[in-house]
């Protein structure tokens, strides 16, 4: 008996998500020694820069401070292997990453396995709107928004101007909100892991302290912490907050096809690429989440088709900080001003 043909593969225009998924699996394996190197030219820096603005301390306030921002980016980038050490992708080995992992939760204010689970609920939701409020940016869609009361649209809106997504927002998720496991304060282990987080940070600043007074903590690690949190949240918000983004109802939402569609390619210049750990390359992180940041540029070089996905550019970007509302009709994010205008017609 003849075998039957195989069927030829899709092209790259038509494939779906699921598709994309399988094809990607094969980047799925760590290398330690890699991660090895990856985490010392991380740590070492943002320990060399944090040493350096406190010796700066008493030479000027001024110079302290712009070092500390210096060592921002980096602390950025270990919040970038935690995530890593969160999909179990940064080390081969499951318990060394949960263990960097539970450790650099100190550093960037982080308790691991709160993160690690709610982040896990972000991927297996994103861009399905009948799991929204846990791990995402809040985003309503038109007919929303359109019922809210006067007051509720209000605070709506206040929720998505910039200066409180970007401005005071990080501050607070990353200084105040995570000293609890919101979302899962009836779970033991959430618990232990936001006060074990607690007690190791308030140590680190209490031997800051004691050999440092309070000018290491205000003038050192609050101005880095409040820089690395505000690049993280602009980093998540472009990642999923742009005009064709993927938003669809639960019973039509699909894994892959969310995670492919609803994901941007945030083209970055090469070295800010690599303060974010390649973070930017999202809509294959999120296809498939076990490849190691460190292997995602060879995603996209032997795929070259991915590239052109989701494509956005810094100067397109900053446009999406002015779209709010989900658009179920159009499918795509409207400013306010766009979606009153969909209301009226409606």
């Amino acid at each position: 008996m003849l075998d039957q043909p195989h069927p030829a593969p899709l092209p790259p225009e038509t494939r779906a998500g699921r598709e994309w998924a399988q094809l990607l699996a094969k980047y799925r394996e760590p290398s330690s020694p890699r991660a090895a190197f990856e985490l010392a030219v991380t740590v070492g820096p943002f320990l060399a820069l944090w040493g350096l603005a406190w010796w700066a301390l008493s030479l000027s306030y001024v110079l302290s401070v712009v070092l500390a921002l210096c060592a921002a980016p980096f602390l950025l980038r270990l919040f970038a292997i935690q995530h890593d050490c969160g999909h179990g992708a940064f080390f081969k080995s499951r318990s060394m990453n949960d263990w960097l992992g539970r450790v650099l939760g100190v550093v960037t204010l982080t308790p691991y396995d709160v993160w690690r689970h709610s982040h896990s609920i972000h991927h297996s939701s994103s861009g399905n709107l009948g799991r929204r409020g846990i791990g995402d940016i809040d985003t309503l869609t038109v007919a929303e928004y359109a019922a809210l009361t006067p007051f509720q649209r209000l605070k709506y809106r206040v929720y998505r101007n910039p200066l409180v997504l970007f401005g005071l927002g990080p501050g607070y998720i990353f200084l105040l909100e995570n000293r609890l496991p919101l979302g899962f304060m009836g779970k033991a282990r959430y618990w232990v892991s936001a006060m074990a987080t607690n007690a190791a940070l308030l140590l680190v600043l209490g031997l800051v302290g004691w050999f440092g007074g309070l000018m290491p903590i205000l003038l050192i690690f609050l101005p880095s912490t409040v820089l690395a949190a505000t690049a993280g949240v602009w980093l998540f918000y472009v990642q999923h907050q742009f005009e064709t983004t993927h938003w669809e109802a639960e019973e039509n939402w699909q894994l892959h096809d969310a995670a492919l569609e609803g994901s941007s390619h945030y083209v970055l210049p090469g070295w800010l690429q690599w303060l974010s750990a390649n973070i930017g390359i999202h809509h294959v992180h999120h296809v498939n989440s076990r490849i190691p940041f460190y292997r995602l540029p060879e995603a996209l070089r032997d795929h070259a088709q991915l590239a052109e996905i989701n494509r956005m550019t810094i100067r397109e970007s900053l446009a999406n900080a002015r779209l709010h509302l989900w658009d179920e009709q159009g499918r795509r994010l409207l400013s306010f001003a766009e979606a009153q205008a969909v209301i009226e017609r409606a």
